[in-house]
């Protein structure tokens, strides 16, 4: 008795229908990109032609601005010029990084100095990359150069020379070897340790001049882990001339050098605002509404651009397959012969698990590549493997949620959910994986019996009422259900060989350890 009363208790406390969240202001009355159509580039008002032709030589498809990407447009190069920071909420897929890289582009192309007048921040290198890489195919068109600051990649000394530039010397005229650096680039797409290692260290580095600040995938950089370079990025570039100098005395080792403050004027119309105002976007597929949250941002009359709070690509297909949790390789190997090598992801739930199952599939011998991409391999494996999946050279790819943040990978036909997400944010963001830009895609979830009624709920969160289910043909599955058993002990052997391997190295690297050791106490006997 006492038992349901508290079961009881509990289920009120975890109704979400009874907990009023609160939505700031600003937020509740959001423009709707769905009620914006798709525009012709000759038709955007204001476009530079030189931007047109870059993008068509892009692709030659490329002949029209999506929603976002037109809605974006309006607010900052339209009607709206900058004069207030935008947040937007988007599907991945929908165009996101080319929303903001355009109008920055556009309006940094009359600039007649080089400064660092953009900043772009990422959670992770391959999406930095992958964002520069957009940058990169439209800003020379415009005399605009664009550099990087991506930790794991690359060593330091090459990024500082790249992003910083010293003037060509001239016979009797004596040049202060602080004051007369000179920024190498005009945008910056760059990781949040990276870029706190140049604002600490690197010597004329400075976003004094800086105009724009991306952060991009919001909700994963208000994370813990981010809250150093978020709270330095934003004190370096508040615009009250006053607090950021009592606040950088008190703490100069932890922000750097104090020529990185952004100057400081009035700017016309905003009463208090730096001249020119930097102008904040922030975006993401699945944008917090946490009050707290975004309050930390410092948002300037902030104007919410969303196509709902989740939602899937339109041209997505849903499946499900039901099965027992030890048949699930045996089902997951089954439906990728079924796709014959069309270009798939397939997801599981942690960085140890994507290796097991790379593993265990490799050993069904299956007509075509498959390989892991998870945090468990080194940054320059990671690219590699990614640049050989979107050129073809390996069909399936077998990924931890690492994959899932903002990755834009031409092609990719389905998307497979070897575990069930537990949010439907994580759901959205591997799904986002496929059917991007206008094309179709299919995501598979594999669901234990148990799950069903929980993954129907989640689809809801999602907008979506139905997912068809999928069955394997029998032919294939009886074909792979035959050599099942030969497969698992040929995975065991291999697992184990690694297991010998990895035990080798650790006593090979402890005997070196410990030769040293001895060798320094004898130098100093």
């Amino acid at each position: 008795m006492v038992s349901t009363k508290r079961k009881s208790s509990a289920t009120v406390e975890e109704n979400p229908k009874q907990q009023k969240i609160p939505v700031l202001p600003w937020m509740r009355a959001p423009i709707n990109v769905n009620l914006i159509e798709d525009i012709l580039l000759e038709h955007v008002p204001g476009l530079d032609p030189r931007l047109v032709e870059a993008l068509s030589n892009i692709n030659e498809n490329f002949t029209t601005l999506y929603p976002i990407q037109y809605a974006v447009w309006k607010q900052t190069i339209g009607p709206g010029q900058f004069e207030r920071d935008l947040c937007i909420n988007s599907p991945t897929g929908s165009g996101k990084t080319l929303s903001y890289a355009l109008p920055i582009v556009q309006s940094l192309s009359t600039r007649n100095v080089r400064c660092l007048r953009a900043l772009v921040v990422l959670p992770s290198c391959n999406l930095a990359d992958q964002v520069k890489s957009v940058f990169e195919s439209i800003a020379p068109a415009v005399g605009l150069t664009v550099g990087s600051a991506i930790g794991g990649k690359g060593k330091m000394s090459d990024e500082i020379s790249q992003l910083i530039k010293r003037p060509a010397l001239e016979a009797g005229v004596w040049y202060d070897p602080e004051k007369e650096l000179e920024s190498g680039v005009d945008i910056l797409v760059a990781t949040p340790g990276r870029l706190m290692d140049h604002i600490n260290t690197t010597k004329g580095f400075t976003l004094e001049h800086l105009q724009f600040l991306v952060v991009d995938e919001i909700d994963k950089l208000l994370g813990e882990e981010y809250q150093d370079f978020l709270r330095a990025v934003l004190q370096l570039t508040r615009s009250n001339e006053e607090h950021q100098f009592s606040h950088m005395r008190a703490s100069q080792s932890f922000l750097g050098p104090l020529r990185t403050i952004r100057r400081s004027g009035i700017e016309r119309g905003f009463k208090g605002k730096s001249s020119p105002r930097l102008v904040k976007m922030i975006l993401s597929a699945t944008l917090t509404q946490s009050p707290g949250k975004l309050s930390k941002l410092d948002l300037h009359h902030p104007l919410f651009l969303t196509t709902g709070r989740y939602q899937l690509p339109d041209k997505l297909q849903l499946f499900k397959l039901t099965c027992e949790v030890k048949s699930r390789p045996l089902y997951l190997a089954a439906l990728l012969h079924e796709l014959k090598g069309e270009q798939s992801i397939v997801f599981a739930k942690s960085k140890d698990s994507t290796h097991e199952l790379c593993t265990m599939l490799n050993c069904f011998d299956l007509p075509f590549k498959i390989k892991e991409y998870s945090a468990f391999q080194p940054q320059s494996l990671r690219s590699k493997t990614l640049e050989k999946f979107r050129e073809g050279k390996i069909q399936v790819l077998i990924a931890s949620d690492a994959m899932t943040r903002g990755m834009d990978v031409a092609g990719v036909r389905n998307v497979i959910n070897y575990a069930m997400p537990f949010h439907v944010r994580t759901y959205i963001h591997r799904a986002g994986r496929t059917a991007r830009a206008g094309n179709s895609g299919r995501c598979f979830t594999f669901l234990a019996r148990n799950q069903v009624v929980e993954f129907k709920k989640l689809l809801k969160e999602a907008d979506k009422d139905s997912c068809s289910v999928h069955n394997v043909p029998e032919d294939i599955f009886e074909k792979l259900s035959s050599v099942y058993d030969s497969v698992k002990l040929k995975y065991k052997e291999c697992m184990q060989q690694e297991k010998f391997k990895k035990r080798r190295q650790m006593n090979f690297q402890s005997s070196r350890a410990s030769e040293g050791s001895m060798e320094i106490s004898q130098e100093k006997e």
